[in-house]
């Protein structure tokens, strides 16, 4: 056969029950998803049975209607023949008709014959169950072809070889979607810029390989699908609140195209990809409507779930904002091993030193070593999955004003500090949060799989961390990566454009999580970045602790006075709306009632809401509030001064975090 390539095993099964003996089956059952490649399996199939002098009958269930009375006419040749191999092609159209395949019309071929289904969905469980055909078939599921067959498919074809990554990061292993590409390949040219499948091909993908849909809803589901890592029934019902989340589930999980995996269900990757890119073409408003749904979902479940369940989260969260086709040259390829984050330990430190010392430098060593001994706990490293191989490591570390050993130990992180501190310097309480070292041995400075969970880290510790006023990365490529710095709205230090290392920093107090996430939604229908992402915006010096303590006492006391309000220093406050005017003030109010609320929740300070209330809430004094309190007076003040304390400290907490709970 003309460029068929791989399937040995299943070749070679084949073979063997040509032959027969004791353990050869004498019915396979292939299945797989539509493009995966079962009909070319038939084909040299059939070849080699008539090779092996074998009479070939070949029955497709496509162009036959599914009756038993069709069936058993299309393959009569079958029964009137010894030794005959029987073909059948689009099962998946006989379910209502199997058992009567199974029980009456299988006992009737002769002795010797060989049968092959090929359908998208495997077989029912009760051939299985059946003691009498448990030990006489053999069900195949097809995989997509690895990485080696592909590009020789490709070869094939005639595709230029400098086209076949862009090609098989589209196509992956599918056979029917390498076809089509390499199609297009041919008329066309890949150099200079990212390939992306043609209208033509996905419509094409699409209505091959998914087909008719039963509803409105049911397409709503698969574009999730297409769109999220993984999908749950517990995703579609945040996603799609009207519909019947448990039906929809039901039928994703069913789908041929669709796999189970521990997270959820998730297609295969060419049908993941020509799903999402059709559904961005086609609807870019609810695209964008769904994905934004699907992000404050995931960004929700970052800030707020335990670590483990927040690092899948964020996982999840990546992969949905990098899913514009320009951004794929940032992350790893689809054919290199997978790649798990673990925690250093203390055994690991002289690997970590040795691998900085290969790719940083003695100097590189030399911080990685001092790093190790202060921050410990800020060391990610990675490994192979199975293996367990060490690829590289990561550090995010939490700085508070570098002391001297720290200048002279890492100048790069010093030099950051200062830099950022001469912006909008960090108030009391406040940090900046350092991507100092990306080290992987293989891929220096590159992307890969294990590059992909710096990525997920960075991003764990930009929306997860709590008192972070800065963030910033330092990149020992920064010109490679600067678009998707851009991307993530992290802007390079002014002064060192064309410096190595690179120092790319975002300014949380200016531009909040909120505000970066939807400018990040909005990029995303977008090409690359046109422009670097601009420096520092100014949103106001900052208070000090000593200011917003201030600024909260006078607020408390100003609590009915909305005139009072409208000019008070709280409204620079990044959780108070940025808007002038009333609604600012009924945002300072709120916040103030959030802040006084949350006493009486906590027994330790119950009886300081009551203090605060009947002080701030009324127009009468305080030895009123005391006598209506029924306390001394001397208590009173006391409690008084304890309450302010709390809400001060509660809402320092608030704006530092960047977030008012519910």
């Amino acid at each position: 056969m003309h460029n068929f390539v791989g399937r040995e095993k299943e070749v070679e099964l084949f073979r063997r029950a040509l032959m027969g003996g004791p353990s050869a089956p004498s019915v396979i059952v292939l299945h797989g998803p539509g493009g995966i490649g079962k009909s070319a399996l038939l084909q040299r199939y059939a070849v080699e049975a008539s090779g092996a002098g074998r009479p070939v009958v070949t029955v497709d269930i496509r162009t036959t209607h599914p009756s038993p009375t069709a069936f058993a006419q299309a393959a009569a040749g079958a029964l009137a023949q010894d030794d005959c191999v029987l073909l059948v092609d689009g099962f998946e159209r006989c379910r209502d008709m199997e058992e009567w395949v199974r029980n009456r019309f299988l006992p009737r071929l002769p002795t010797g014959a060989l049968v092959v289904f090929a359908g998208r969905v495997p077989p029912d469980p009760l051939w299985r169950a059946d003691l009498g055909w448990s030990d006489l078939m053999e069900v195949v599921p097809l995989a997509e072809l690895d990485w080696k067959h592909a590009e020789a498919l490709l070869a094939g074809q005639g595709v230029d070889p400098a086209a076949h990554s862009e090609l098989l990061g589209f196509a992956g292993g599918n056979p029917l979607a390498l076809r089509l590409a390499a199609e297009v390949a041919a008329h066309g040219s890949t150099d200079g810029a990212v390939w992306a499948p043609s209208r033509t091909v996905v419509e094409q993908l699409l209505s091959h390989l998914v087909g008719e849909l039963p509803s409105p809803a049911h397409r709503r589901a698969l574009e999730i699908c297409g769109h999220a890592l993984d999908t749950t029934e517990d995703l579609l019902r945040v996603v799609l609140p009207d519909e019947d989340a448990t039906e929809l589930f039901a039928w994703l999980r069913q789908l041929p195209f669709v796999r189970s995996g521990r997270f959820g269900v998730y297609p295969h990757d060419v049908i993941r990809d020509s799903l999402d890119s059709d559904f961005r073409w086609r609807d870019p408003e609810r695209y964008m409507a769904m994905h934004r749904a699907l992000r404050r979902h995931l960004v929700e479940r970052i800030r707020t779930a335990p670590e483990h369940e927040a690092l899948r989260a964020t996982g999840a969260y990546n992969y949905i904002i990098s899913r514009a086709p320009w951004i794929r040259k940032f992350h790893g390829s689809r054919d290199e091993g997978g790649a798990y984050e673990d925690t250093a330990r203390p055994e690991d430190a002289a690997e970590l030193v040795q691998m900085a010392r290969e790719i940083e430098g003695e100097q590189g060593a030399a911080v990685v070593e001092y790093w190790l001994g202060r921050q410990p706990e800020a060391f990610k490293v990675h490994r192979r999955h199975g293996s367990n191989e060490l690829l590289g490591f990561m550090v995010w570390l939490r700085v508070e004003s570098p002391d001297e050993a720290t200048r002279r130990a890492d100048p790069v992180t010093a030099e950051a500090w200062d830099a950022v501190s001469a912006l909008a310097p960090p108030r009391q309480g406040e940090h900046i949060g350092v991507a100092r070292f990306m080290v992987h041995r293989h891929t220096p400075h590159r992307p890969s799989r294990a590059w992909d969970l710096v990525h997920m880290r960075i991003i764990f510790e930009l929306l997860r961390v709590r008192h972070c006023a800065w963030s910033c990365v330092v990149m020992a490529d920064p010109g490679f990566w600067a678009p998707l710095m851009s991307y993530m709205d992290m802007f390079l230090l002014p002064g060192r454009s064309g410096r190595v290392p690179g120092l790319f920093c975002h300014d949380w107090r200016a531009v909040r999580v909120d505000e970066w996430a939807d400018g990040i939604d909005t990029r995303l229908l977008g090409g690359p970045p046109e422009k670097p992402a601009e420096g520092p915006r100014g949103a106001g010096a900052a208070l000090t602790r000593e200011e917003a303590d201030a600024a909260v006492r006078d607020a408390l006391r100003n609590w009915l006075d909305r005139d009072a309000l409208a000019v008070s220093p709280l409204l620079r406050f990044r959780i108070i709306e940025s808007s002038a005017g009333p609604d600012a003030v009924t945002a300072l109010q709120e916040v103030l009632d959030k802040a006084v609320q949350r006493l009486r929740a906590n027994p330790r300070t119950s009886h300081l809401h009551s203090v605060l209330t009947s002080t701030f809430q009324s127009s009468s004094t305080q030895e009123a509030a005391a006598r209506r309190l029924n306390m001394a007076f001397s208590t009173y003040r006391r409690h008084l001064a304890r309450g302010i304390d709390e809400v001060r400290e509660r809402v320092w907490l608030w704006e530092t975090q960047g977030h008012v709970p519910d």
